[in-house]
């Protein structure tokens, strides 16, 4: 098999020579590619110890980006080898020099829109910075998107992504509607618009609970949390689940999925809630997302937006149930599969 290394911005802990990495399709993108090439994963150290376990034989994490591009570096000397890219990062944007200055051949994953991100995060001045990453990179490698609106030019691939199993379309179980019972799967960050949800949630006249699966990244991101939700027992915070039948447990013991993020490029989330036939509930502006799929409804970011369209789903939940039914899910395996034929044929 041809060697593929892949590279990445994702935080990664070692721990007795194993690996474990922060995001769970962070695993299995590389785990899934490696059935069809000789990977090598490169990414960088994380201080706290992960969750997810990686199943791959030759792990690189880097404790700075020096020794981030080194380690790139130093897979030159294995013929027959390509690159890929998971998203533009400055990691990933200084290692993207070398493989251009060495002629080397290079895909660029984009997965959502690093300008919403860029612009939320550190502000409009810092886009232009992006744009160059972005411009450089794209016009050198060849682009796999997960969206259209992510590279508009026609010489990129757009394929389906997916986290999904087969368990997950397996083994339904019904949901109980004696009240609105909510769920939110995301890290806990400013740009996942969770705060500023939980302060319209506390004002909802409605019968409602939510539960937040995620993690927290720092301390002050914490003290936020903390000071928002303060003693509300309607408001659960069980943490991050990193099984996946702990995980499928989740979405089946609620009834809702809300996802109330700024930006986002294509949340794996949403496939994973409607698959065991739960509504997401979204906003107008990651109204990108839906692609057609039924179960997904938009609500303006304001209170009586939400409390409209709560009470719509609830009243009209098992007709909505059979539009999710309709719809058709990719698995993890079939995302695989075009990815490497992407890689082979280019």
């Amino acid at each position: 098999m041809d060697n593929l290394v892949v590279l990445n911005n994702e935080k990664i802990s070692k721990d007795n020579n194993k690996f474990y990495c922060r995001n769970f399709n962070f695993k299995i993108l590389p785990e899934g590619l490696n059935k069809f090439f000789n990977v090598r994963y490169i990414a960088r150290k994380s201080k706290i110890n992960e969750h997810h376990e990686l199943n791959l034989s030759d792990v690189k994490i880097a404790s700075n980006i020096f020794q981030f591009v080194y380690f790139v570096v130093s897979t030159f000397k294995y013929k027959n080898t390509k690159y890929y890219i998971i998203t533009i990062t400055p990691y990933t944007f200084l290692a993207f020099l070398f493989l251009a200055l060495f002629r080397k051949k290079v895909f660029v994953y984009l997965i959502s829109s690093g300008f919403e991100e860029w612009k939320y995060i550190l502000g409009s001045w810092s886009v232009w910075i992006y744009y160059l990453m972005y411009s450089l990179v794209t016009s050198y490698s060849t682009v796999i998107a997960l969206h259209e609106r992510l590279y508009k030019k026609k010489d990129g691939y757009v394929i389906e992504s997916s986290t999904l199993n087969k368990q997950w379309l397996q083994n339904y179980k019904k949901p109980k509607l004696d009240k609105i019972r909510l769920l939110n799967v995301a890290r806990v960050n400013p740009e996942k618009g969770i705060f500023e949800f939980l302060e319209m949630f506390k004002k909802l006249e409605l019968d409602a609970e939510i539960s937040i699966i995620g993690k927290i990244k720092n301390s002050i991101l914490k003290n936020k949390f903390q000071s928002i939700i303060g003693n509300k027992p309607n408001i659960l915070f069980p943490g991050y689940i990193s099984d996946r039948k702990l995980l499928i447990n989740a979405f089946d013991n609620h009834n809702i999925l809300i996802l109330p993020s700024y930006t986002e490029g294509q949340p794996y989330v949403v496939d994973e809630s409607l698959a065991r036939r739960r509504p997401v509930l979204i906003f107008e502006d990651i109204k990108h997302i839906v692609k057609g799929r039924k179960g997904i409804f938009i609500s303006q970011r304001n209170i009586e937006s939400i409390t409209k369209t709560l009470n719509f789903i609830m009243q009209n939940y098992e007709n909505i149930q059979k539009d999710i039914e309709q719809n058709k899910f990719p698995l993890e395996e079939d995302m695989f599969k075009q990815i490497s034929e992407v890689i082979k044929k280019n």
